[in-house]
């Protein structure tokens, strides 16, 4: 199971990838960050995308807590109702995947593809497998 330098270093091997960070939404710091920032600063990034990661998992616009489908196990309306989030910009792609844990975990991997060589759906399921993986201590 990765740590945080093992798992920003994998998810560097994706095609395309510029960037990456594992950033606490609350606090809006970078834990780790690895590759190039879009902005050029590894911590007005963290703090920007925290941002954007605290809407979607806060305000019910984004996430009403009645949307989750009840499949009667229980198991489906634990932790957060956003599981990632996916901005496209005309040069790049941001992907934001919240890691869930056993504690009240505030913590997403971030990552910066390049537009034309990055694999969107790939990555997002590499994160969504990093995320799961993830040992933070």
């Amino acid at each position: 199971m990765p740590g945080i330098d093992e798992c920003l270093l994998e998810a560097m091997t994706l095609p395309g990838a510029r960037g990456a960070a594992i950033v606490d939404w609350t606090s809006g710091l970078a834990l780790g960050s690895v590759g190039d920032p879009p902005g050029g600063d590894h911590e007005a990034t963290a703090a920007e995308t925290a941002e954007v990661a605290r809407s979607a998992a806060e305000y019910q616009a984004f996430a009403p807590r009645d949307d989750a489908p009840d499949t009667g196990r229980g198991d489906d309306r634990k932790g957060l109702p956003v599981e990632d989030l996916m901005l496209t910009t005309r040069t790049g792609f941001h992907l934001i995947r919240f890691v869930e844990t056993t504690f009240d975990s505030s913590v997403f991997l971030y990552l910066w593809l390049d537009r034309h060589t990055g694999n969107l759906a790939l990555a997002r399921m590499r994160l969504r497998d990093l995320s799961e993986r993830l040992v933070l201590v």
